[in-house]
């Protein structure tokens, strides 16, 4: 094989596929990148970590076809340090690459391409395209509430599945089981009698760097246990959550009647400012809502007291709240406007968070004891 690709290029599309490749490896070919050259002037690199895969193509030019396996963080180390314009020479025979470019040469092992394993597709029955702006909210709004714990794993992705709520919706939801995100669009074409399923915490960040590159729509194409985009020049495979999601609904309060109306950045300001003082362990808040008045305060036997008045509106009955810090600096983060609504019931109820009665995010948040 030998062919000569922009450093741009190349660097563009290392940077793509390398995160998918873990950095220890029981099995050396994990390690390493699928490189393949095609005389119609197309370089297709592959990366995979058996449960992901990334296949990303670009012109290039090349002079023989062929195709190898070479260190993913090497090369893009390589490439990442190379002067910008430059033009980068790849070489592979007898078992090495050579990497050329301006007066820097370097020669890379590599790995046979027949050893280098693919994911089976099998068949994906449902097709439908939705636009990269849609899939870029729903992951920007929900995957901080993705659970990072591995023995409840069927929680380790974002939930997706279509509903009938008076017109046909898609939603998406994420919860580690002490919050909850949920994301609500009219369902894309095509996406009607799609199973329901998890998309895994890798893959979502995976996807959602390959989305900042694409304009327009993402292809994709599932079954039960696997799911494909389409993003342009790359095409992102990856094995769904073989697990059942919980039926998340029972915990979205529809009776919450105390109303609260926040600034979030006001509010995740003062929050910031009285759990400088909590706890490590606990992080506990505590809220003391009265008619248009709203305190934060933070008890810590070891470090003190804090407490600030925040600005908002209410007019229900006095009561005290407690919340985790980190949880309620996440939530507001996540709503764009200058205004949020916290619906609430009482100190041990589940509280619902969203901009208003029309916003497509709403966000559910367990209470603490304080």
């Amino acid at each position: 094989m030998r062919a000569t690709i922009e450093r741009a290029t190349l660097l563009k599309c290392l940077s793509h596929v390398q995160s998918v490749v873990e950095r220890r490896n029981t099995i050396p070919i994990l390690s390493n990148v699928l490189i393949e050259a095609s005389e119609g002037g197309k370089i297709k690199v592959t990366a995979t970590d058996l449960d992901l895969q990334v296949v990303e193509t670009f012109a290039a030019d090349v002079e023989t076809p062929g195709a190898t396996t070479v260190s993913a963080h090497t090369l893009f180390e390589i490439a990442r340090k190379l002067p910008d314009g430059s033009q980068v020479q790849l070489h592979a025979a007898d078992g090495r690459m050579a990497v050329n470019a301006g007066r820097a040469r370097f020669s890379l092992a590599t790995l046979p391409r027949d050893d280098f394993p693919t994911i089976a597709e099998g068949e994906l029955p449902t097709s439908f395209e939705i636009p990269a702006s849609s899939l870029i909210q729903i992951i920007d709004k929900t995957r901080f509430a993705i659970s990072t714990e591995e023995t409840r794993y069927y929680l380790n992705g974002i939930f997706f599945h279509v509903s009938d709520d008076g017109q046909p919706v898609l939603k998406a939801a994420a919860t580690d089981g002490h919050r909850l995100a949920r994301v609500t669009i009219p369902r894309p074409e095509g996406a009607e009698g799609m199973p329901d399923i998890i998309v895994p915490r890798k893959c979502v960040a995976e996807l959602r760097k390959l989305l900042d590159e694409v304009e327009g729509t993402v292809e994709v194409t599932l079954s039960a246990t696997k799911i494909r985009f389409g993003l342009g020049t790359a095409v992102l495979t990856s094995k769904l959550i073989d697990g059942t999601f919980p039926d998340y609904s029972r915990v979205i309060p529809t009776g919450n009647d105390k109303i609260l109306r926040i600034d979030p950045k006001s509010f995740m300001a003062g929050v910031d400012r009285v759990s400088t003082i909590a706890s490590d362990k606990t992080r506990a808040v505590k809220m003391a809502l009265e008619p248009d008045r709203i305190t934060l305060s933070v008890t810590s036997p070891e470090n003190g007291t804090a407490a600030e008045e925040v600005p908002g509106e209410y007019s229900a009955d006095a009561f005290e709240i407690g919340f985790n810090a980190r949880y309620l600096m996440d939530l507001p983060g996540q709503i764009e406007g200058n205004s949020i609504e916290v619906h609430l019931a009482d100190a041990a109820a589940p509280t619902l968070l969203r901009e208003n009665d029309k916003s497509d995010a709403l966000y559910v948040l367990m209470p603490m004891r304080v």
